[in-house]
């Protein structure tokens, strides 16, 4: 693999919490998925565009842009390798052939210039150690004239709704787990612009969308699901079974609120952010 810039993350997400999303990728693509409309309405994608998904995980999203950019190409980078190994098995099993999946840090990536017309991630960006170094190497990347389209968290407030499904968590939720750190680089719409002008992105808008994020069929599973996602495992190592018995009977109860005929879904926000290629390569 090529040099790696960001090596906290680099090894965070080739451990066990890279290992948990390649094997729930369904889970977490499922918890996800109602912001990819609007993420890909906003980075319009057309039929020859060749397009860049940065920190593509599994490679739901970059799938998804293969089938739009279907007489283009995609290239999804990712850090983690677990990860990567079932971007690739889930393309070769879906027949998508437009499509390459390399693992790399994408802040120093090789990528060649003006390469692509799309760039776009569903939340990656947000893990980068030097955020404007980051988007200046991907702006070389890119078009002059290409498409910049990325979604990162909206910051979600002691009420929202994920704060009550979750409250019973809330006194043990101390600390980022290893692959978590970094998730709050990008809540403020401000220091999003700052960032994106600073590396000559134009045209930045940063726009709050809103939706239901699906945790399981029932209050069990989602239940199951949230205590084995990363900051949750991380935070509960220590603590001893009991507890974890008395947490997992309280959520259990909290997230009942929440059951739908199509699951557990929680509502959640994000920015979507979109920008025109640099407008400078240093």
């Amino acid at each position: 693999m090529h040099p790696i810039a960001n090596l906290q993350q680099a090894e965070a997400w080739n451990d066990w919490e890279g290992v948990h999303w390649a094997e729930h990728s369904e889970r977490y693509d499922g918890m996800m998925g109602a912001f990819d409309p609007p993420l890909f309405a906003a980075a319009g994608i057309t039929a020859r565009d060749r397009v860049l998904d940065v920190g593509c995980g599994t490679g739901r999203t970059a799938r998804l842009a293969a089938r739009r950019a279907h007489d283009g190409n995609v290239v999804g980078i990712d850090l983690s390798a677990p990860m990567l190994e079932r971007a690739r098995r889930d393309a070769a099993a879906e027949g998508i052939d437009n499509i390459a999946f390399e693992q790399g840090d994408a802040q120093v990536h090789p990528f060649p210039d003006r390469g692509f017309d799309v760039l776009i991630s569903r939340g990656g960006v947000m893990f980068f150690a030097d955020h404007v170094a980051a988007f200046t190497h991907l702006g070389r990347a890119l078009e002059p004239a290409g498409r910049l389209a990325f979604l990162c968290p909206h910051p979600a407030g002691p009420d929202s709704a994920y704060a009550r499904a979750t409250a019973p968590l809330s006194p043990f939720l101390r600390q980022a787990s290893p692959a978590s750190t970094g998730m709050g680089s990008l809540l403020d719409p401000a220091r999003i612009r700052h960032v994106l002008a600073a590396a000559g992105f134009t045209d930045i808008e940063v726009a709050p969308f809103e939706a239901p994020m699906t945790f399981g069929a029932d209050a069990g599973d989602a239940t199951d699901f949230i205590l084995s996602m990363g900051p949750t495992r991380h935070n509960l190592r220590d603590v001893a079974p009991a507890t974890i018995t008395r947490l997992r009977s309280e959520m259990r109860d909290t997230l009942t609120e929440f059951e739908t005929a199509d699951g557990v879904r929680i509502h959640g926000a994000v920015w979507i952010v979109t920008a025109k290629g640099a407008s400078r390569r240093s």
